[in-house]
């Protein structure tokens, strides 16, 4: 999937599409890539995330900026999410070590072993986002577990999103792995520096993904070949 969404924004970024030009059909573009039409419709969700295109049902999908800005997941864009985030769930982390409970240890713990067995994206996405309710649960305050169900969509596609171009799961599981522990040793200090590098290492991999470096070359013959 990695190398067709590559591939597609590479030929839309070159100007092999430009924006109004609808893309060859799922069937086309699944036989002149050869691959299945599973993968290609991976490739072109990712790409209306990237808001490069837009898929209009019974039309086909077609170009709407010819360079990644800011990725849409949900209702939200990638930029006002972090910054919410920040303002939200690093106080939660701080406010988590010295309020939790014995039972929100205990299923935040749970999760976390599920999560780092679980070998499926899908499962593991769900995973995430409760983890993170959790989270806001340890903190002892509806309003802050309020604010998380709200974005709590959006979260899961970043995660997907993530997942699939990042490869970020394994290091997901440590950076929430190190944030339990700050609530088990009820260490604010810890918790809140958890949380923040998690949520730095978020962002980082999310603009590694959108603005990536140009090592690749135009290849002949346009996106077919």
């Amino acid at each position: 999937m990695e190398a067709v969404l590559g591939h597609l924004r590479a030929a839309i970024e070159r100007g092999d599409y430009v924006i109004g030009d609808k893309l060859p059909s799922e069937a086309e573009l699944c036989r002149g890539l050869e691959v299945s039409r599973p993968v290609l419709r991976e490739a072109l969700r990712a790409l209306q995330t990237m808001g490069l295109t837009v898929s209009k049902t019974g039309k086909g999908t077609f170009v709407v900026a010819d360079a990644v800005e800011d990725p849409t997941f949900g209702d939200y864009a990638a930029s006002d999410l972090l910054e919410v985030r920040r303002h939200v769930e690093i106080p939660v982390a701080g406010y988590a070590a010295r309020r939790r409970t014995p039972e929100n240890l205990d299923h935040l713990a749970h999760l976390l072993d599920r999560m780092e067995r679980e070998t499926d994206t899908t499962a593991w996405v769900a995973m995430d986002t409760l983890f993170h309710l959790g989270m806001a649960e340890a903190a002892q305050n509806p309003v802050f577990r309020r604010v998380i169900e709200e974005i709590r969509d959006a979260l899961a596609r970043q995660s997907a999103f993530l997942n699939e171009l990042g490869g970020r799961r394994e290091q997901s599981n440590r950076e929430h792995r190190a944030i339990v522990e700050a609530l088990i040793d009820g260490s604010e200090t810890d918790a809140v520096e958890a949380m923040a590098h998690h949520l730095d290492r978020v962002e980082s991999t999310l603009t590694d993904i959108v603005r990536p470096p140009r090592t690749d070359t135009p290849t002949e013959g346009g996106p077919e070949a």
